[in-house]
């Protein structure tokens, strides 16, 4: 019999589905062809995985990380070293018919998989793919056995958009925002520094606020921001807009985040790494720089439709690698290491540099403490979600200290008692008596995320859902019981048994295909024949060329 097709029964487990309700109730799991099913519908054999005592959760989904495509293979080259020097794969993957691969701050493809499986998480998206380097992301998605994928496509700086926007055209803005998404096979808009790389591409010079020009553009940040937010809500996209705003990583640039919130005036929108963009101070004087994230999540906590994914920054070493190309820049000079900028012809850019977050820098220390504050700060957890920003803030692999800290206040002090006393005593985390349940970190690591996806078969365990299930043997000390997950199912088949990876099943791609992007054409497809190295007809990515290629609908207004 297949394994996907025999029906296993998950008995006894202490069950946190929040998205229908159940906290921690004990209850049986029925899985049969990839799919949880009713108790009712089982036939008469099944096997029996005894799960009395251990916590059942459905798949983590990790919606904002960089694991592929262009960017990450450049980062992967600067940091030869980093990979050198990382320890082997845990020798628990080493058994079986599995590929080899390397860690450090930028794994390889199949490294960063047997991890995420080993963590029990199911589902990842890479948040920044270029649409003329979509294909090459593709290509390295499909080497990530065991996850469920996908990416954001980039289009925050596309000159095609920026020249319709400038000429106030919201229909053509629309109708390119959907060719760009069908012909990349991307899962969502993704908007970096919106304008401010063209700007830095054209004049060696950032944006500085919302409204300024952009290069040879009659528009500014603000416009671009919302016209982009109106063309995806439209489009009734599963995952409306995707955004990293303006300065991120600058001291004061709390302001410019809270007047972007404000810009989209009720519009659906998710904001990316809001630890980075939640900074005190006007200059680079350690003294100016601070949190305000009270601000901001106040905003946040009154605007339901608005979301953020927190970019947790973690000690130790990482890579920074960002579509943002003045950050690269400004990182890159302000640390005297070496870097790598890429520009994309017409599309984006890219800076990518080594970083050591340390626990003596004050700025360092603000930033991780920021990231904290965000996830104390907003009230209804269905509107954060977990992040590192992978590499940038550090390490999809630290989600399980991050938990920690979040559900033991007094570990939380400890490390808090370690860091520099200009932010010990200035950050709010002296006050917040907040501890996460159990139930809270399967919102932001599961439900949530699976929500703001629209992904309507993931992070939940309701009848119809992907099979996919941890199951954790509970444990005082957090960090550990989040580490080493005891089994591990994808699709109804077990990843990870007994603590031991036992196989690595292919998964899908999501993708979306709205409607409006043949009007585009063929005046868009003549501008790209005139300004683009690629044809149109070699532009689009074709259903056939993705290994399991899963569609999500959307559902456009008239």
């Amino acid at each position: 019999m297949d394994a996907m097709s025999r029906t296993i029964v998950i008995r006894g487990a202490k069950v946190h589905d929040p998205a229908n309700g159940i906290d921690g109730q004990i209850a049986d799991i029925w899985l049969r062809d990839g799919r949880v099913i009713r108790s009712t519908d089982a036939d008469g054999h099944f096997e029996v995985i005894d799960a009395s005592g251990m916590v059942a959760m459905p798949g983590g989904i990790d919606m904002h990380s960089h694991i592929a495509g262009a960017k990450v293979n450049a980062a992967r080259s600067l940091r030869a070293d980093d990979r050198s020097l990382a320890p082997p794969v845990p020798s628990r993957f080493e058994r079986g018919e599995f590929f080899s691969g390397t860690m450090g701050s930028v794994p390889s493809t199949f490294a960063a998989a047997y991890r995420y499986a080993a963590m029990g998480y199911t589902t990842a998206f890479d948040a920044a793919v270029s649409p003329l380097l979509a294909r090459q992301a593709h290509r390295e998605l499909d080497d990530f056995p065991g996850l469920d994928k996908g990416f954001f496509t980039l289009v925050g700086n596309h000159v095609a958009l920026l020249r319709a926007i400038a000429n106030r055209d919201p229909q053509q803005v629309k109708h390119i925002l959907a060719w760009l998404l069908s012909a990349s096979l991307g899962y969502a808009p993704k908007v970096v520094n919106p304008g401010g790389v063209e700007n830095w591409k054209q004049t060696g010079v950032d944006i500085r606020s919302l409204d300024q020009r952009i290069g040879i553009f009659d528009t500014s940040p603000r416009e671009v921001l919302q016209a982009i937010a109106r063309a995806a809500n439209d489009l009734r996209l599963p995952h409306p807009l995707h955004i990293h705003t303006n300065h991120l990583g600058m001291p004061g640039n709390w302001r410019t985040t809270l007047e972007t919130m404000r810009s989209l005036d009720g519009l659906k929108a998710h904001f990316a790494h809001i630890q980075f963009h939640s900074y005190a101070g006007g200059n680079a004087d350690e003294d100016t720089f601070g949190s305000q994230v009270t601000a901001l999540a106040d905003y946040i906590n009154e605007h339901p439709e608005l979301s953020v994914d927190v970019g947790q920054v973690v000690f130790g070493d990482t890579t920074s690698m960002t579509g943002d190309g003045p950050v690269g820049y400004y990182l890159s000079r302000l640390y005297g290491r070496p870097w790598v900028s890429s520009d994309t012809e017409l599309e984006t850019g890219c800076g990518i540099v080594p970083i050591e977050y340390r626990k003596k820098s004050v700025i360092h220390a603000w930033q991780w403490a920021i990231g904290l504050e965000w996830f104390l700060s907003v009230r209804d957890p269905w509107q954060v979600v977990m992040s590192t920003d992978h590499p940038n803030g550090g390490s999809f692999e630290a989600y399980p200290e991050i938990i920690r800290m979040l559900m033991d206040r007094r570990y939380r002090q400890e490390v808090l008692a370690g860091l520099p006393e200009a932010v010990r005593q200035k950050t709010c985390l002296r006050d917040h008596t907040r501890e996460y349940s159990l139930q809270e970190i399967a919102i932001i690591t599961r439900a949530a995320p699976a929500r703001l996806l629209g992904l309507s078969n993931k992070g939940h365990l309701g009848v119809g859902a992907d099979a996919d299930v941890t199951l954790y043997n509970p444990s005082s000390n957090y960090h550990q019981m989040f580490a080493m997950p005891k089994h591990v199912l994808k699709g109804g088949q077990f990843m990870i048994r007994d603590f031991e990876l036992v196989l690595m099943p292919m998964g899908k791609t999501f993708a979306v295909q709205p409607a409006g992007g043949e009007f585009a054409e063929p005046d868009f497809e003549q501008w790209l024949r005139r300004y683009y190295t690629i044809r149109p007809e070699h532009f689009r990515i074709a259903s056939a060329e993705i290994h399991r290629l899963d569609l999500v609908p959307t559902h456009p207004l008239p």
